[in-house]
């Protein structure tokens, strides 16, 4: 694994247990813990025991997706505590993503990659989307993207 992502997690968790913040310690603790089982998993399926910052950031965001999956069952139990302990989940995880872009400029790339595929009709919004997800995949959320798509092939 690079170091630059690592070294930022461990620095982060040190930084969390000394100030006593229990929720992040547990959050960067959990994706530790699933850094070092993919660790143990890379030995054996050809990456000679190294995990990318990629990779990484896969773990990551299956975290964020089994947690906004929670925060929705909390949501219809109509449990308010547990949203706002997802909630608070989320942000700290988020902290570990690239940044993400705003609609706007995804509206600009969703346009230009419209005029390349050249779709007209809503019926071509697969094409659209197959040539937008190399330029977009982790940059932007990708339900923002079909959103945009949808509306600019109306």
């Amino acid at each position: 694994m690079e170091d630059s992502l690592k070294a930022r997690l461990m620095a982060d968790l040190k930084d969390a247990m000394r100030n006593k913040e229990e929720m992040r310690s547990s959050m960067i603790r959990l994706i530790v813990a699933a850094i070092k089982n993919d660790e143990v998993n890379a030995r054996t399926d050809g990456r000679n025991g190294v995990v990318s910052d990629n990779d990484v950031l896969i773990l990551v965001r299956r975290e964020i997706k089994q947690h906004e999956e929670s925060l929705l069952e909390a949501k219809n139990a109509k449990r308010e505590d547990l949203v706002a302990e997802q909630n608070a989940e989320l942000v700290l995880l988020r902290v570990y993503l690239p940044r993400q872009l705003s609609r706007e400029e995804i509206t600009v790339i969703v346009k230009a990659t419209i005029a390349e595929v050249g779709a007209s009709t809503a019926k071509q919004q697969g094409q659209v989307m197959k040539a937008l997800q190399p330029k977009v995949r982790d940059i932007a959320d990708g339900k923002l993207v079909n959103e945009v798509v949808r509306e600019l092939l109306v």
